[in-house]
């Protein structure tokens, strides 16, 4: 019981050597978000309500869509790389399980940061979809599932942060690629 209750509190220790790391890079990415988030709302709503139904509003909230889609393509690198290590499936090349340690450890690093931008980019493209129209379409409704599976993703990610988590926010997250992928890409 003793020792469980000290891996626990060694393990929460950890968690908070990790945050403490991370913690500008996180503070920072927020106010990056927070600055596009606000400057793309801006561009939106000074945009005259005739033309949000334009197709050059369109390409504005898809180019969003697009920014977004590269943002994810980072932040689920972090998962590609682990599984590639954890598997071993580099152990006979001595060059590339070096360079893969070293993606590892700039993806993990960048992680959450990259997410941040990533949940501000999807929502200025959330916005602009339901101001240009939502259409009962594949794309569309792929898409708003895609972003109710992303809602829990970043409280989920707190948590694993905290150490609270039993690996719900990677199950979520892994539910919200896959959406994603048919949504962006079928």
């Amino acid at each position: 019981m003793a020792q469980e209750r000290s891996a626990a509190i060694f393990g929460k220790q950890i968690m908070n050597t990790f945050w403490a790391k991370d913690r500008k890079w996180v503070i920072l990415s927020l106010g990056i978000t927070l600055l596009i988030v606000l400057f793309g709302l801006w561009t939106m709503f000074h945009t005259p309500s005739v033309q949000w139904h334009d197709r050059t509003f369109k390409g504005l909230y898809k180019n969003y869509g697009s920014q977004a889609r590269i943002l994810l393509f980072a932040v689920l690198a972090y998962y590609v790389l682990k599984t590639i290590i954890q598997r071993r499936w580099v152990e006979q090349w001595l060059i590339l399980k070096r360079s893969s340690i070293t993606l590892l450890r700039i993806t993990r690093k960048f992680h959450t940061p990259i997410a941040i931008l990533a949940i501000g980019v999807i929502f200025l493209h959330i916005v602009g979809a339901f101001l240009y129209g939502i259409k009962l379409d594949f794309a569309n409704i792929s898409g708003l599932l895609a972003g109710l599976a992303l809602l829990p993703v970043p409280i989920a990610g707190v948590f694993r942060s905290r150490g609270l988590d039993r690996k719900w926010h990677l199950r979520l997250g892994l539910i919200f690629a896959v959406l994603f992928l048919i949504h962006a890409f079928l």
